[in-house]
């Protein structure tokens, strides 16, 4: 799988304790890297990191990627062979609460990880993730594409598209021309999965509304969103990583990495296919709540085209098969051992791509 890329490296994860951090320590542990995680705090109660008991299975260094020092020295100490840079604010309502917060810790700490790369004296593939609201979102019916115009009418989408132009300046200034670093942009938004416990974010709620008994509030229940299980994104960024450690001509490019095209269902029906498996086909009951006060983009979608042809990576779930393994990790992670759970789920997705002869399989 990816060509045997990480098999015995070195892999530092900035944002390890998240929702993606964390399923992306799995994978990389499960293919035989040495992780380094980077983070300031587990972000949710409860939390996958701590369910899976992920701190002592890795390096775990516990600081800001705004700390400038801390991130160096971790640089210095572990000397990475391969960087995903996830440490992020990645919730637009906070980012209305906490702008500054937001743009120093998307911003700030995305030019520290870029600075430190700078500075590496070694071979190092750096992968950036920023997130498919880096794109002004124009309310396009088609897919934007990695030649779109970046922009952002809240602070997080903002911030998303200025780490993007920082990503342009260190990569024209410092990384064109040279041979050890080689680095990109990874896009992708409306990430499902088991273990995200995020406030705001509509699977979580929902899980916490029915252990509690209650109705989930719906803020749009008719919105379409390209869903996708955390795991596809992962799979491009993994894809990603391995095809640029091995090919000169990604350095400095940006890709986005989305679901299949049927993916695109409404929030309503993404609940409802969730309850179906959670409830075992109960009715679900749920209240549609007042729109909120900040702005929230409406439809916006990825052109995948780049991603396929450029690193031959396609996705690999349908929309019932994400919503399922979704459901399935929450129904199970208070009585079942979460870590052959989550692996064991792991496995059936990198078999389904095996059987449907993915590229990145190989």
């Amino acid at each position: 799988m990816f060509n045997n890329t990480y098999e015995g490296k070195r892999v530092l994860i900035t944002g390890n304790t998240g929702f993606k951090g964390s399923w992306l320590t799995v994978w990389l542990l499960q293919l035989g890297a040495k992780v380094i995680g980077y983070s300031k705090d587990v972000p949710t109660n409860p939390s996958m990191f701590k369910k899976l008991n992920l701190e002592n299975k890795i390096n775990h260094v516990v600081a800001d990627v705004r700390n400038f020092e801390s991130l160096s020295s971790a640089f210095t100490d572990y000397k990475p062979d391969f960087v995903f840079h996830l440490a992020a604010q990645s919730l637009v309502k906070n980012s209305y609460l906490f702008p500054s917060e937001t743009m120093t810790t998307n911003i700030i700490g995305t030019n520290n990880i870029l600075d430190c790369l700078r500075l590496v004296n070694h071979p190092c593939t750096g992968i950036i993730i920023t997130s498919d609201k880096c794109y002004d979102n124009l309310e396009l019916t088609r897919g934007y594409n990695e030649l779109d115009a970046l922009g952002g009418k809240d602070p997080y989408s903002a911030s998303k598209g200025a780490a993007e132009l920082v990503f342009k300046g260190f990569y024209h200034s410092f990384f064109k021309n040279q041979a050890l670093i080689r680095v990109a942009t990874a896009r992708a938004g409306n990430v499902i999965g088991g273990g995200d416990w995020a406030e705001d974010r509509i699977i979580p709620d929902c899980i916490r509304a029915w252990e509690k008994g209650d109705k989930v509030s719906i803020r749009n229940p008719n919105s379409t969103r390209p869903w996708q299980h955390v795991l596809e994104p992962l799979s491009g960024y993994l894809r990603l990583g391995q095809q640029l450690s091995e090919n000169k001509n990604l350095n400095g490019k940006s890709f986005n990495f989305g679901p299949k095209a049927g993916n695109n269902q409404t929030v309503l029906e993404l609940i409802h296919q969730i309850s179906n498996r959670y409830f075992e086909n109960e009715k679900i009951q749920y209240e549609i709540i007042k729109q909120p006060s900040f702005h929230e983009a409406g439809l916006l979608q990825l052109d995948c085209a780049k991603a396929n042809e450029d690193l031959s990576w396609e996705a690999n779930l349908d929309f019932n098969q994400t919503a399922n393994y979704t459901s399935d990790w929450y129904n199970n992670y208070k009585t079942r051992n979460m870590i052959e759970f989550t692996i064991k789920q792991l496995n059936n997705y990198c078999k389904a791509a095996t059987e449907t002869q993915l590229s990145w399989m190989e």
